[in-house]
């Protein structure tokens, strides 16, 4: 099979790389989107949503020093995003907040995914950044513009998970980002901080929002198909209304078929297909 032209060696990857990026700033540039700010050390009246994620995390055999490492990008990472509001017609990008993790800005080597494996390279962790900010909008009335996944990959055995499998996100400067877009009349404001073993973020309004949201899964299960082992399921997100409690919809965000990229335990439950 032809190899593409990123595939050739190191160096057509990082000119591809650069290409893309530069495609996403004219873009950008030429679509004259409102990108959110404006930031403040004053919180919000109303809080929408509260989570804290588990920094140092153990995932297979992957190097705990990529954790300790990522403790620091993600220290470094929240500055330049919390306390943002987003007006309405206020649009949140997670890299035109972040820029550049580079080494000059004291960014280090942490965990990455390339090509559907772990890797490393300087600025790694940041998904988990954009991980708990996704979880967050996921129960409030705010747009989700751009969101993408891990090429559906089952990449680690669960560790102390929190929140159903397929509600990650992926992201790579600056062309595979997180956008969010607040297409409602209310004011929202990200808040997000690290302490010594938590990446800690909150969601707040000026607005009481009109509905509350459930995520949960449905139909998980392992299913081996020709050798190959997947994970499966569904998420959805049921909308309540705040003043009647009523149960207005469900609705289906993801379907997960993923390929397990792990060993699998002995006690796993493996459906045969």
């Amino acid at each position: 099979m032809r190899k593409l032209f990123c595939e050739i060696c190191p160096f057509t990857y990082r000119l591809s790389m650069e290409k893309e990026i530069l495609k996403r700033k004219v873009k950008d540039l030429l679509h004259k989107t409102q990108f959110a700010k404006q930031r403040t050390e004053t919180s919000l009246p109303v809080l929408v949503y509260k989570h804290n994620s588990l920094i140092r995390r153990r995932l297979g055999n992957v190097n705990m020093q990529l954790q300790e490492n990522k403790a620091t990008n993600l220290a470094l990472a929240v500055t330049h995003i919390d306390g943002l509001i987003l007006r309405p017609g206020d649009t949140f990008s997670v890299w035109r907040q972040i820029g550049r993790t580079t080494k000059r800005k004291g960014y280090k080597e942490g965990l990455t995914i390339e090509k559907g494996q772990p890797s490393q390279g300087i600025g790694g962790g940041m998904c988990q950044l954009s991980n708990l900010i996704h979880w967050m909008v996921l129960h409030s009335d705010l747009t989700i513009t751009e969101h993408h996944h891990h090429d559906a990959l089952d990449l680690f055995p669960d560790f102390g998970r929190q929140i159903p499998f397929g509600t990650g996100t992926s992201i790579s400067y600056n062309y595979i980002d997180y956008r969010i877009k607040n297409e409602t009349s209310n004011t929202y404001q990200l808040r997000l901080w690290v302490d010594n073993e938590y990446l800690c973020g909150e969601l707040r309004a000026a607005e009481a929002q009109p509905h509350t949201f459930h995520i949960h899964a449905e139909n998980e299960y392992f299913s081996r198909e020709n050798g190959v082992v997947y994970r499966n399921g569904e998420v959805y997100r049921d909308v309540i209304d705040c003043t009647t409690g009523h149960h207005l919809e469900s609705q289906l965000i993801r379907t997960n078929h993923a390929k397990v990229m792990y060993e699998c335990p002995p006690d796993m439950v493996i459906i045969e297909k």
